[in-house]
């Protein structure tokens, strides 16, 4: 049971009487099970969890935002609203959210329980105050880890680490990115994803306990195109998982161009998988050789072991002769057998089937591109 809920059914225990609370933008937080009849403000309130802008203004002008104590508010029959008693819930000053009891009057402000509700309050606010600096320094954070900086990123990894947020503590974390941005309720994403509205569309980051597993990203992202409806076409992109908080602008990058790619080829969906453009991903952001990044495409890390530079050479050999095993098995001066023993060998690695020609085009820009990005600029000394 959360914080929320317990010091919730304390309330209503020590009052015996009906109780939510509700943050400062009135979004419920928790309510109370209580055996009597709900005003329809309160039935809406709990179904929608939130109240609606017309029940806010209601409330508020009855100077709840400013209450230093308890504050009673009205009945309005015509608008099914019953009267309430509203104790703010304050932290160091401020208000942050609204205990609110139905009550006809029966409940005394001057009730010596009023002492042990008052100080429930209290701790309510400041349980809400935490959850609000949180909820709004994780956000700044996720902003800062998009920046070029590499400042920048550092504070913005710590700030994560101090607020203990399941980024910082996850195998590893994925962006997700969303264009054109959809309409959505931040609190209605799953826990410790992070969102960012920047031009063009909407970024979020995403913690994965298994850093092998995009899907639960992916379905995110699903569920956020259910939600749009109309046009321009709303598309998504998944970046590749990485480990390392600091490399978090590298799939955001990945995934602005899976968008991209999604967008240019419907076939591969509305949301689009890194992991799984194929040969767009080269035609994307082919890799250049670096101490900090792989030399080669994922497609073609398989074949990149020392041991198996026959495989690598027969099957550049077999694309460049477009899949002619005659004119290949000529070439590399070996029977055919061999051949076929060898892209068999090939395919068992790759997970690639040479008789797809998406998969060809994908297996040959991998090779080509490998080429290109290790050859020095320049020629090398003897």
């Amino acid at each position: 049971m959360s914080d929320y809920q317990s010091l919730v059914d304390e309330v209503s225990a020590l009052l015996q009487a009906p109780v939510t609370l509700e943050d400062r933008e009135f979004t419920l937080i928790a309510f109370s099970s209580h055996d009597d009849d709900l005003d329809p403000v309160r039935t809406r309130s709990i179904l929608r969890r939130r109240s609606s802008p017309e029940v806010r203004a209601w409330f508020e002008g009855f100077g709840i935002a400013h209450a230093t104590g308890p504050t009673r508010t009205p009945a309005d029959p015509a608008a099914g609203i019953r009267a309430r008693l509203c104790l703010p819930a304050r932290y160091e000053g401020a208000v942050y959210g609204y205990l609110w009891l139905l009550d006809d009057g029966t409940i005394d402000p001057a009730d010596p329980r009023m002492t042990r509700v008052m100080t429930l309050a209290t701790r309510a606010g400041r349980l809400l105050a935490a959850d609000t600096w949180q909820g709004e320094a994780a956000p700044r954070a996720f902003e800062q880890l998009l920046s070029s900086s590499a400042a920048d990123r550092a504070e913005a990894a710590r700030t994560l680490g101090a607020l203990q947020h399941p980024a910082s503590a996850s195998a590893s974390v994925i962006v997700v990115w969303v264009s054109p941005a959809p309409r959505f309720a931040p609190a209605r994403l799953p826990h410790g994803v992070l969102a960012h509205r920047s031009t063009g569309g909407l970024a979020l980051l995403v913690p994965l306990p298994d850093p092998a597993d995009a899907a639960p990203a992916a379905a995110i992202a699903a569920g956020l195109l259910d939600s749009v409806t109309g046009s321009p076409r709303t598309v998504a992109g998944v970046g590749g998982a990485r480990t390392d908080l600091l490399d978090v602008p590298h799939s955001w990058r990945e995934a602005r161009l899976a968008a991209r790619a999604a967008r240019a080829e419907p076939r591969l969906g509305p949301v689009a998988r890194w992991d799984e453009l194929g040969a767009y991903r080269l035609i994307a952001a082919p890799p250049m050789a670096t101490p900090a990044a792989p030399p080669a495409d994922p497609a073609l890390l398989p074949l990149l072991d020392p041991a198996r530079a026959d495989l690598l050479r027969t099957v550049e050999t077999y694309l460049d002769h477009a899949g002619h095993a005659q004119r290949t098995a000529e070439a590399l001066s070996v029977h055919r057998q061999t051949l076929y023993y060898r892209l068999s060998r090939i395919k068992a690695l790759t997970g690639l089937d040479l008789d797809s020609g998406a998969d060809r085009l994908l297996l040959h820009l991998a090779i080509k591109t490998f080429r290109l990005a290790t050859t020095p600029e320049g020629p090398t000394s003897a």
